[in-house]
């Protein structure tokens, strides 16, 4: 049996985590716990996820993966969480996050001097805590994976699962999902979107990256000190 974690937050995006889940399920021996600070209900994009684990009392995992989002930025300010993130990533086989997930590791000192994945509008704040950001769909630096923003879930869990069973496994778990994306337009990427559609995300996630900058520097300052 293979023991999963997936650390949960207020404000975590939903698929991060749902994605890697869903294909994670489809294998067997799997037993995957999504947990939270004191088996608080998370609400995240207006769902509610309940019935959790209790993080702070999970002993160990082999696999510790920490989804992103929005909400990351309060979670890698919680003392008790990065303390649990830390813990349960000391005995495990793998640790590994999705999406700004990454940010959560590196603030844990997880992912210092290592480089890695991340959403791509957040991926420079990695540096902040001595990582090392990394373009790449899915990064792996020994037994650390990161994948990048939101679907780079699914390309994530596949590899996970190619390491974990082998590719003929993670081959089925693919076909079991139907994963074959075609997506309709060449715009998943700050290099392949146009110019206006680039701005206008942009526009939309630049008070959000600011507040993000601002909050990890005086954190990356605070974890200097403790250092």
């Amino acid at each position: 049996m293979t023991h999963v974690v997936i650390p949960l937050y207020e404000g975590v995006t939903p698929l991060d985590f749902t994605g890697p889940y869903q294909l994670l399920r489809a294998l067997p021996e799997m037993d995957i716990e999504l947990a939270a600070i004191d088996r608080k209900e998370v609400v995240a994009d207006g769902l509610t996820f309940g019935a959790l684990h209790d993080l702070e009392t999970i002993e160990a995992c082999d696999i510790l993966l920490v989804p992103g989002g929005l909400g990351c930025i309060a979670a890698l300010e919680t003392p008790s969480f990065l303390a649990a993130i830390r813990r349960l990533a000391e005995g495990a086989a793998y640790v590994t996050s999705v999406c700004t997930g990454s940010l959560i590791l590196a603030a844990a000192g997880l992912l210092t001097g290592r480089r890695a994945a991340s959403h791509w509008a957040f991926r420079g704040l990695l540096a902040a805590f001595g990582a090392i950001p990394d373009a790449g769909r899915v990064v792996r630096e020994g037994n650390r994976i990161t994948g990048g923003g939101v679907t780079a879930g699914i390309d994530f869990a596949l590899s996970l699962i190619a390491e974990l069973r082998g590719e003929e496994a993670a081959q089925g778990a693919q076909l079991l999902l139907e994963y074959a994306p075609e997506p309709p337009f060449d715009a998943g990427a700050p290099e392949t979107a146009p110019r206006p559609v680039m701005d206008a995300v942009n526009a939309r996630l630049s008070n959000a990256l600011a507040d993000a900058e601002r909050r990890i520097a005086i954190v990356a300052e605070q974890l200097r000190h403790v250092g």
